[in-house]
This record gives C-alpha cells, structure tokens and sequence, in this order.
C-alpha cells in the first residue's frame, strides 16, 4: 500500500540517494529535488525506470511548490569542506532560505518535516561524547562557519515552524558517514584514504593523526533517520557510530582493506578542524531501539569495489 508522496531535497547528493532507495522501499512515491552543484545523476540513474520515482532539477533556496506531499525530507546543502568552502554562500542560502521554502512547502501540504542536520553544530567540542544538550563550540565567523553556521541556523528555523505554526517537524545530527555513491575527492576522510590508497598515493594526514572521528556506514544511518522520521521527537537526534577512531587508526584500516602499500604523509591541520568527534546516542537507542550494526572494516569492505570502480572511472581516458 502506497504512503503518498516524499519530497527528498538534496536527493541526488550521497546520503539523500541512498534515502530516496529506503522511501520507495518503504513504500512511498519519491520526488529528489536538487540543483547539481554538489548532487550527481550517476547517484539515481538505478532508479530512472521506477515509476513511483520522480526527479526535479531546482535549487530549493528559490521558492518552489513541490505538489502535494506526505514527508519532505530536506537533505539540501554542500556537505564536505571541499564543497562548503568552493560553494559558502550557496550554503548559506540553502541552510537559510532553502530551509524556509522546504518548510513552506511541509505547512502548506500539511506534511512532516525532516532536517537533516549536522554533528558540525557541535563544532570543535568541549564536551565529550556529544550530547545532544550541548550547546557547541563553534567559531562563528571561520571558514567552516559558512557550513556550521547555516545548519544551526536551519536548526532554529526548523523549531520556530514546530512551536508557530505546529509543522510535525523532525532534527538528525548526522555524524561522518561514508559509503558508496560518495564523491571521491570531496575531501571527507575516508573518500581521501580511499581514493589514495587505491592510487597508490601517500595517504594526507593533517595535524599528528590524534583528532578523531566517528565513522557510521550509510546503511545504517539510513535505517536511523527512517526511524526518527516515524517518531514523536522533535527535539534534535544524534545517529552515528559511537565506535571512535584516531585519524592515524582510520588510515590503518584503509591501507589494509585496500592492500595497498601506500605510506603516511602529514600536513597542517586546517583551521577550526574538531579534535575529537563522538556520538552519544543513548538518546537514539532509548527512543528508535537504534543503534549501528556495521564497524568500519565491514563498511570500508563493503565500500570497496564502488571506490574502485570510481577510482578507474578517474584514471581511464574515456573520461
């Protein structure tokens, strides 16, 4: 029995494809909106013959009117430090108007609302884990503010159209995911580890490799933000892996996934770079009985031949 319809803006984008395929799976009609300035078509060619699959080119920080929808699920923005600090002002304007026009189109259907936000609010933090109660340590005016500043604000924007105009509005914080689908060279760890070790290329290690991450595989932070979509919270989620990796130990297991024999080169740690990142998702657990299934070795495995193939598809001479 079909849902209706969802709206997935940003749907082109890695993590916003990979839901476009768990909405239809679920059973809905699936319009992906999305301008291509960081969103590739190569994401949903999978998905060009479904009938109940529909794709819109528009950039959602211009007004637009989707139609009549169930969910819209606003996944809309630039999301690695390549694309935020190539794109800062287009950022901004989909963390700000972009989220306004998304959340116009929810009050006006009557539909539920989803952000998909950042651990970035958190910036480089001065609590450890990150609970979602905690405020942040965020440098406003840096140049990662472009990113952490326009999801905090579309954080705020999201609560005002719950507490004015009663939009069953929902926040997830997503924390580093990686998978297929992801653009190689968009500068996020393991896409640079990858892409370098199957390269045969010194792996980058900014800084001395001690900040940390913590790493959550697409499938799995899927699953998360289906089950807080369907959940009465709307007060900010966290959805990532609590497992936490030195940069240094991350660098280990994509050399010995990959087999290569790259070796470490080292340089300055970018300004505003967080030194550590962790999930407290006992929040998560307690409300969604979520919590991830897949460690980094499966994921990075599982990834493999899709940054292979990505990897070829770079070097060969047909493109």
């Amino acid at each position: 029995m079909s849902k209706g319809r969802a709206l997935v803006t940003g749907g082109a984008g890695f993590v916003g494809s990979h839901l476009c395929d768990a909405l239809l799976a679920d059973g809905y009609s699936v319009v992906a909106m999305d301008n291509l300035l960081t969103g590739r078509l190569a994401n949903l060619e999978h998905l060009r013959k479904e009938p109940r699959f529909e794709f819109v080119q528009q950039d959602v920080s211009e007004p637009f009117d989707s139609g009549t929808v169930e969910y819209v699920f606003h996944f809309a923005s630039p999301a690695s430090p390549v694309d935020y600090a190539a794109h800062g002002i287009p950022t901004l304007k989909v963390g700000s108007l972009g989220t306004f026009n998304s959340l116009e189109v929810a009050k006006k259907y009557g539909a539920g609302f989803f952000l998909a936000s950042t651990s970035e609010c958190y910036g480089d933090p001065l609590e450890h884990p990150q609970k979602e109660t905690y405020w942040g340590h965020v440098n406003p005016i840096g140049p990662r503010s472009v990113y952490d500043e326009a999801k905090r604000f579309a954080e705020a924007t999201t609560m005002a159209y719950l507490r004015y105009h009663k939009v069953n509005t929902h926040i997830v914080r997503i924390f580093n995911t990686y998978g297929p689908r992801m653009q190689i060279n968009d500068g996020r760890v393991i896409p640079n580890f990858m892409r370098q070790a199957l390269r045969g290329e010194g792996l980058t290690i900014y800084g001395d490799g001690s900040q940390t991450r913590s790493f959550c595989y697409v499938e799995d932070e899927v699953e998360g933000i289906l089950r807080l979509s369907r959940a009465e919270e709307h007060l900010p989620v966290n959805i990532g892996n609590p497992n936490e990796f030195t940069i240094l130990e991350c660098a280990q297991r994509v050399l010995a996934v990959t087999g290569s024999k790259s070796q470490l080169r080292y340089e300055g740690l970018p300004q505003d770079d967080p030194k550590q990142r962790r999930p407290d998702i006992s929040k998560a657990k307690r409300l969604l009985a979520w919590e991830p299934k897949v460690d980094l070795e499966s994921g990075l495995r599982k990834s493999l031949e899709y940054f292979r193939q990505a990897v070829g598809a770079e070097v060969s001479p047909r493109t």
